[in-house]
């Protein structure tokens, strides 16, 4: 399994994407502006797209894609995602005002863009990779992601503060090689970083004590402008685990 990252960024800026993660260059884990580095030709070849969330940073480039490749794919692009992340994106996205609602187009019997709810908890597995949504906690509902191949497993925390449910999950996880976690807060917006349900270091250092696995961890979704001090704080806040910050055009084997 190949884990590339298309961005990783809490902001945009020079070279800086918002989170989109594409998989075996089939699958997408959320679909954020980082998305738009791709070429025609490969977003053609993306089948799936998983949503952490319904914030704009992780879709704004979902619907650009499905319009720019609608009329170059004859099998409809499947988007999963928990009950009420799928109602935010149909009211407020493909809803015929903001973006046309691609689920009927070019009709309803074969349209280009097809719904698959995804309940918090459930698996969905594609070919021979299975998606784990477990619950994460954040300011609207979230899930983050356990990916496993029989090649490797690794975790995506999406968006989230701190919470049980994320780590409890992994935990049962027979293995983990990598974990992908936000940090989008230095310690000293620990404030702010709980009223917008994120990690700063060292709520996430606190988080991590919970972890059985020992996983190579990377850093994501730092605020742009505050990449350097807020891995300079994982670093104290978490001495005892391998990390690294994560970066756009990175690519992970499993």
């Amino acid at each position: 399994m190949e884990l590339r990252v298309l961005g990783c960024s809490g902001g945009i800026g020079t070279h800086l994407r918002t989170t989109s993660l594409l998989i075996n260059n089939d699958i997408l884990i959320d679909a954020g502006t980082g998305l738009g580095d791709l070429s025609l030709d490969e977003m053609e070849t993306i089948r799936h797209v998983f949503l952490t969330h319904s914030h704009l940073d992780h879709l704004t480039g979902l619907p650009l894609m499905i319009d720019s490749i609608f009329d170059r794919i004859t099998t409809p692009v499947t988007l999963h995602a928990q009950p009420l992340t799928m109602q935010a994106v149909q009211k407020h996205i493909f809803n015929n005002v903001i973006w046309p609602d691609f689920s009927t187009l070019p009709s309803r019997a074969k349209p280009v863009l097809r719904y698959e709810v995804m309940e918090p908890g459930s698996i969905c597995k594609i070919g021979d990779v299975s998606f784990e949504s477990i619950p994460v906690n954040h300011v609207v509902p979230a899930i983050g992601y356990c990916v496993s191949s029989p090649t490797g497993t690794f975790a995506f925390s999406g968006d989230s503060s701190t919470n049980d449910t994320f780590w409890n999950g992994l935990n049962k996880q027979p293995r983990l090689d990598v974990l992908i976690v936000e940090t989008a807060f230095t310690n000293e917006d620990h404030p702010l970083s709980q009223q917008a349900g994120h990690y700063c270091p060292r709520t996430l250092g606190e988080d991590l004590k919970k972890l059985k696995h020992e996983p190579k961890i990377y850093l994501s979704h730092h605020k742009p402008g505050a990449e350097t001090i807020i891995f300079a704080e994982c670093r104290e806040s978490i001495p005892d685990r391998e990390l690294e910050s994560l970066r756009s055009g990175q690519r992970i084997q499993l």
